[in-house]
């Protein structure tokens, strides 16, 4: 009873708890049957368990990953965004849908996968989008859970990404006009670990466009741009400095 206590006073409510920390706090496999079946404990996949009776949602299951399991995995794009005030021009729909960032090497426990009760879709990006030890994350508290989240600086890169596929180019152009707090060290340091040539000449295009005081502060000549040109939409024009097919942006866009 004593050890099953000391937990639940390290175990923030509305979190999943995995069976590794469980081990590493000297309880056994026997044990963990035991708290389960004298209704401490409610498996929810292998590996994994909440309370019995907690409803969890996905801030929770996020928790156990990062500070549990210790995976490089985090809130990013659009999301991260919109946890940090900037989701102005965010369609409604989209509001429900989270998105994380991972590398394509990690794989995710399958109690994270199969769990059907988030609440909410969540939706993986597997991507190598940075080449270096940049960090650019930051801690947020969602749903009273505290879960790391891109920076706005690397989260709109990250959401650059996914233009045009999955997100708008207009949409895209909007919320980088409400982005006049960026940190231009910060900013420096992502771009030159980016990896991709088109999300770098997409937000540079768009950047100067709005004219943002930290864009002046950007050194253009540390960033490797590539070569070549890059389509972005069908149907735009070659904006000849950054070498990209886009819509072009006009004054009233200002």
């Amino acid at each position: 009873m004593k050890k099953i206590n000391q937990i639940l006073q390290k175990w923030p409510q509305g979190t999943v708890i995995t069976t590794n920390w469980l081990k590493r706090q000297d309880v056994s496999r026997q044990s963990v049957d035991n708290y389960k079946n004298s209704g401490w404990l409610e498996r929810i996949g292998q590996g994994a368990y909440k309370r019995k009776g907690d409803e969890i949602s996905w801030p929770g299951a996020l928790y156990a990953l990062q500070e549990l399991e210790e995976l490089p995995i985090h809130v990013g794009g659009k999301t991260a965004l919109e946890l940090q005030g900037y989701g102005h021009y965010i369609k409604m729909a989209d509001r429900d849908k989270v998105i994380l960032w991972k590398t394509p090497e990690l794989w995710l426990p399958s109690w994270f996968k199969s769990y059907g009760k988030w609440k909410s879709q969540l939706d993986i990006r597997s991507v190598t989008l940075f080449s270096n030890e940049v960090n650019a994350l930051s801690d947020a508290t969602v749903r009273e859970v505290e879960v790391r989240i891109s920076s706005a600086e690397r989260a709109i890169l990250e959401y650059l990404y996914d233009v045009p596929k999955k997100e708008g180019f207009d949409e895209a152009n909007y919320i980088m006009e409400g982005l006049g707090s960026l940190r231009p060290n910060v900013l420096q340091d992502l771009l030159e670990a980016c990896n991709s040539v088109r999300v770098k000449r997409l937000f540079m295009y768009i950047a100067e466009h709005h004219q943002h005081s930290w864009f002046k502060r950007i050194d253009s000549t540390k960033i490797d741009f590539g070569k070549g040109k890059r389509e972005i939409l069908k149907g735009g024009k070659l904006n000849k400095k950054y070498k990209i097919v886009v819509p072009e942006l006009s004054r009233e866009d200002q």
